[in-house]
């Protein structure tokens, strides 16, 4: 990865709805124009995804979601609506940005939910998209929610079960995703911060199948461990607010489009079958499958994603 940097440039972008959309901008001003789209939903743009691009090459877009990090206002904050945060909000906040920075195409760089709101985006403005760069890939549909909230409690039971029993009774053999819905927006703070520990407890658990893994620190901040969990489980209990399969059945809307999918063979929060998958109807699209790699950049993922960007950086594209 690159050496660290800071931005040269940011701002608070209103987006309506009483939004307001933290964007920064980094590197090269006259640069190949380049989105990070982070994670989550929820986690934030942190400043180690500014280091997977060549600051001289790229000018680097970095943006907070609706609702987390420097965007407000916090869905930690119990009064926030979310009705006004789908994914339909995020993809306008993107073309918004676009706008108000004067850029014309730009390359999406996503992981995880990322992954999913960078191919929504590129399927609805396929002309502003010059290249994907995505790893962690997943599609958010209802066959991966139910995976990641119940199925993979094969691999983990005894986590799973803690998780499971997090839910009322009643909820325990439903949809897991919206009890914990419930559960964070319920007017007892107490129970608010239970499902919290609870469901970030268990997003510990299901990512950390290659070696090595650690629990990830921003979980012990309970600020933000509640609004993430917020943002999540309405995400996942609203199936990501696109119809089911929607982003694998349009995957041909994104011919033209070139494109490098990165994919731990361990990932077991996404497994590598939703990337092939969509290479299989976007011919312009590689899938790189590493074989020690898990859910996120670690065990040779990041060193294949800044790989990618460097070859997209070296090949004509727009500059503004």
């Amino acid at each position: 990865m690159y050496p660290p940097i800071e931005p040269y440039a940011q701002g608070m972008l209103e987006a309506g709805d009483g939004q307001h959309v933290y964007w920064e901008t980094c590197g090269n001003p006259d640069g190949r124009p380049a989105l990070v789209v982070h994670g989550g939903p929820g986690s934030g743009a942190g400043a180690s995804w500014r280091r997977l691009f060549d600051p001289a090459a790229y000018r680097i877009v970095l943006f907070d979601q609706r609702g987390c990090g420097r965007s407000t206002p916090p869905a930690s904050d119990p009064a926030t609506d979310l009705s006004v945060n789908t994914t339909a909000h995020l993809l306008a906040d993107m073309e918004l940005l676009r706008v108000h920075l004067g850029i014309d195409r730009w390359l999406l760089c996503g992981a995880s939910w990322g992954s999913s709101l960078a191919l929504a985006y590129a399927q609805h403005h396929p002309g502003r998209v010059s290249a994907l760069v995505l790893f962690s890939v997943v599609a958010n549909t209802s066959r991966e929610i139910e995976w990641v909230t119940r199925d993979i409690g094969r691999v983990f039971p005894q986590e799973w079960a803690r998780f499971r029993d997090g839910v009322p009774e009643a909820d325990r053999d439903g949809d897991l995703s919206a009890a914990y819905a419930r559960l964070v927006d319920d007017p007892d703070p107490a129970v608010r911060e239970r499902a919290a520990r609870d469901w970030c407890d268990w997003e510990d658990v299901h990512v950390s199948l290659a070696g090595g893994y650690a629990p990830a620190p921003r979980f012990a901040d309970p600020v933000f461990r509640y609004g993430f969990t917020r943002l999540v489980t309405h995400y996942f209990a609203n199936r990501g607010f696109l119809p089911d399969g929607q982003l694998l059945r349009d995957a041909g809307r994104l011919a033209g489009i070139p494109g490098v999918l990165v994919q731990g063979r361990l990932d077991v929060s996404g497994p590598p079958d939703i990337a092939w998958l969509l290479t299989r109807d976007w011919p312009d699209a590689r899938l790189e499958i590493v074989e020690s790699g898990g859910h996120g950049g670690g065990h040779g993922i990041s060193e294949r994603v800044v790989a990618a960007l460097d070859a997209f950086a070296a090949t004509p594209g727009p500059a503004a």
